[in-house]
């Protein structure tokens, strides 16, 4: 979600952002956001076809929380660099 909305919008780049995590395991977890109407899924019609991924305004609800635990995964990065 945080990816998504930074504009990594499409599956590749999300790929790239994320190189730790496997194809299938981002397709699963995209899915679920999807079938939990957090993010939607948005299909061009274009040669070849054009994939893209939107927060939803139900989604847009749980950024606050996405925030608040980045500001403590930082913190806490640094209380373990000490």
């Amino acid at each position: 979600m945080y990816a998504i909305s930074k504009k990594c919008n499409r599956f590749s780049l999300m790929q790239r952002a994320l190189p730790v995590i496997s194809k299938q395991m981002l397709v699963n977890q995209l899915r679920e956001l999807e079938e939990d109407n957090i993010i939607k899924r948005i299909i061009y019609a274009e040669i070849p076809p054009k994939v893209e991924y939107k927060i939803t305004e139900y989604g847009e609800t749980l950024m606050p929380v996405l925030y608040v635990m980045q500001d403590w995964g930082l913190k806490d990065l640094e209380r373990l660099k000490k």
